[in-house]
Parts: structure tokens; C-alpha cells; sequence
């Protein structure tokens, strides 16, 4: 697939998961891993996350929306009735994925007109790192 991908959070909460989010999103192919309303504290370990590829933090999703390149599709990662199945979506070209937070998904009030994929398998969520991940793998071995 041409194009290309970026991975990020709404309102993480830790640091810790942002960190695995980057090796996954280094490992992937992905173009860059950003926050939205980031809400954990900057740790040392964290200092050194964008040696290999960027970590871009944005205050809300109109900066993201504004930073984001004519045609690039935000995609919200999120348990959802309107939710697409992974394994039915098909991947835009230039995608950013948003992963929920880790204790409240993404805000209701912005999911409408995002279009919307969640991971089949379960009721319950998973880790936002994990949930990227698999993303990630998705879009890389469909392409």
C-alpha cells in the first residue's frame, strides 16, 4: 500500500504506554506517533522516545486535524456500535489512528464523523499499546 501512517492517543494517561506504542509504531513502519490532550507527566525514560521517530503532541484534535495533510482520514480506534470490524476495514492511504485513553476511550462528543474501527474478540478493552499494535499489524500485512 502507498502512503502512510501515523499512531496515536487520546488523553493517555501514561507515559509507559506511549513508550511501547513507539517501539511498535518504530517496528510497523509508522510515520510518526502523537498524543492529543496529553495528560501524563514527562518522565526521563520518555526523554528518548522520538530518537528513532517522532512523538508529536497536540493540545486537541483541531490541531491534529490542522497538522494533518489534504486527504489524510483520522481514524478512531474505539469499541463503538457504529464501529467498522477490523478484519472489514480497509485501510486508507494516509491514515492517523486514535486509540481511546486507557480508563475512558475517546470522548463521545468527538466520534461523530470520525470513521470508526474496533478489534473484534471480546467485551472487554485492551491495552491502548496493545490495541495499536495490532492495528498497526493489520494495516501492514493487508498492504
Amino acid at each position: 500500500m502507498r502512503g502512510w501512517f501515523a499512531v496515536g492517543v487520546w488523553h493517555p494517561k501514561t507515559a509507559e504506554n506511549i513508550g511501547t506504542l513507539v517501539r511498535s509504531a518504530h517496528a510497523f513502519g509508522a510515520s510518526f506517533v502523537f498524543t492529543v490532550g496529553r495528560r501524563y507527566k514527562r518522565q526521563a525514560s520518555a526523554v528518548k522516545l522520538d530518537r528513532h521517530i517522532p512523538v508529536l503532541h497536540f493540545a486537541t484534535l483541531d490541531d491534529l486535524r490542522t497538522a494533518m495533510p489534504k486527504g489524510a482520514r483520522i481514524v478512531g480506534v474505539e469499541l463503538d456500535d457504529r464501529s467498522v470490524p477490523l478484519r472489514e476495514f480497509t485501510h486508507p492511504p494516509a491514515a492517523a489512528y486514535l486509540l481511546g485513553a486507557e480508563d475512558h476511550g475517546i470522548s463521545s462528543h468527538i466520534r461523530p464523523g470520525m470513521q470508526l474501527v474496533q478489534i473484534e474478540g471480546g467485551s472487554s478493552c485492551l491495552n491502548v499499546a496493545t490495541a495499536g499494535s495490532i492495528v498497526m499489524y493489520d494495516r501492514v500485512v493487508r498492504s
